[in-house]
């Protein structure tokens, strides 16, 4: 019987209570429509934070905030509260608000070194994949320096220094985990990968070097064969350095700039395919060659002009049975064309036999290679054009 009173008092009024559900509804339940919505504001379920926490529409998540970043807690237990705020967003993958909250915990004045050497190799962990490898790696090496032997920490360190292709540095920090964690999988790896990378940047360096002491070569050899025959390039001009006393060494040290400048103003053409003066094997010099028709505003480019041939030998290919589609009147025949170069500073035109080799007219005194190609203007003899275009031109033969 008293069992019986003491579950009637426990039970007083629950039954009237219950039996309101029958004919009016909860008011402060769900709705039908919008209940995942109102589920995922309650901080246990969310699945992801608000960017903003807006204590009207988040109340219950605005009094969690409030109680991490309670000041009038001891220091070690906000840091603890900003350690474990900062893991909630780096598991979104939100790694700048991680930041933010290791860097709060970071500055608050506690004397639990573990807990710092945490807070440091995860905000190392959330910069690294932020892509901020040099500060991933300073929140490593500072880990470190608190606690040398924690694992994530030298982990971190040489997977930042791989990143930053410091392959050296990377296998430093990897022997010095492994002295302290000699059998740990990741650092053998991490070692491994390092020294493979480190070898082939190594061999990438030589094959580098060798190629770069093979295109000095060349380019010492090009000059040399472009100085033995007289040819003149026309150079970008550089003040002389006044007060110089000693003229070989002046020369010396344009011979050097002039090396230096084989691939650049000097023989780099500036044509489109970037074809450039060379040396076969055989001790021949190839040159790129611009003709220009200025009656029809066209042009030629023979990218590799031999110096030993004639132009006619081109002019009968470039006019042979076939004829530009630009020559409406069928004029431009080999036999009927004039070739010059132009002196600009003398403003003087050098008519050219087609039957002349090309290095007979490059040795000419006033002949002058600009911008690495020589360039040659083509005319019709007997044209109205050519002789328009010569009126009040000075001109010579070769």
């Amino acid at each position: 019987m008293a069992s019986s009173a003491l579950q009637s008092d426990s039970d007083d009024g629950m039954d009237e209570f219950m039996d309101k559900f029958k004919t009016q509804r909860y008011k402060h339940g769900f709705s039908e429509d919008g209940w995942e919505e109102e589920f995922n504001k309650i901080p246990m379920f969310m699945k992801t934070a608000p960017e903003e926490i807006d204590p009207q529409k988040y109340p219950e998540l605005a009094c969690l905030q409030a109680i991490i970043h309670d000041e009038d807690r001891p220091p070690e237990e906000q840091a603890q509260s900003l350690k474990n705020e900062g893991n909630a967003f780096f598991k979104e993958k939100n790694y700048q608000k991680a930041i933010l909250s290791y860097t709060a915990g970071l500055k608050k004045k506690y004397e639990d070194q573990e807990l710092s050497t945490v807070l440091l190799t995860n905000r190392a962990a959330a910069h690294f994949y932020l892509g901020n490898m040099r500060s991933a790696l300073n929140d490593a090496a500072a880990a470190r320096k608190i606690k040398p032997d924690h694992l994530k920490a030298l982990i971190r360190g040489a997977q930042c220094c791989i990143e930053l292709r410091n392959f050296s540095e990377a296998i430093q920090w990897c022997d010095e985990g492994l002295k302290v964690h000699p059998t740990d999988k990741k650092l053998q790896e991490l070692r491994a990968a390092a020294d493979k990378h480190k070898r082939a940047a190594e061999r990438d360096a030589r094959k580098a070097k060798a190629k770069e002491k093979k295109l000095h070569g060349e380019k010492e050899a090009l000059l040399a064969a472009i100085k033995e025959r007289g040819i003149k390039l026309l150079q970008p001009a550089k003040p002389r350095q006044c007060g110089s006393d000693n003229e070989d060494e002046d020369e010396d040290e344009g011979s050097s700039a002039v090396i230096s400048q084989l691939s650049l103003d000097g023989l780099s053409s500036q044509e489109a395919t970037g074809a450039r003066v060379f040396l076969d094997e055989q001790g021949s010099l190839h040159w790129p060659v611009l003709f220009l028709y200025p009656e029809h505003q066209q042009s030629d480019f023979i990218s590799a002009f031999c110096e030993s041939n004639c132009f006619v030998d081109h002019l009968a290919v470039m006019f042979g049975e076939e004829l530009p589609p630009w020559d409406s009147d069928r004029k431009y025949h080999p036999q009927n064309l004039q070739l010059y170069f132009e002196d600009e500073e003398k403003e003087t035109l050098y008519q050219v036999n087609p039957e002349t080799p090309l290095l007979k007219v490059l040795q000419h005194k006033r002949c002058f290679v600009k911008a690495g190609s020589p360039s040659f203007i083509v005319l019709v003899n007997g044209s109205a054009f050519r002789k328009q275009f010569l009126t009040g031109k000075k001109i010579q033969g070769l």
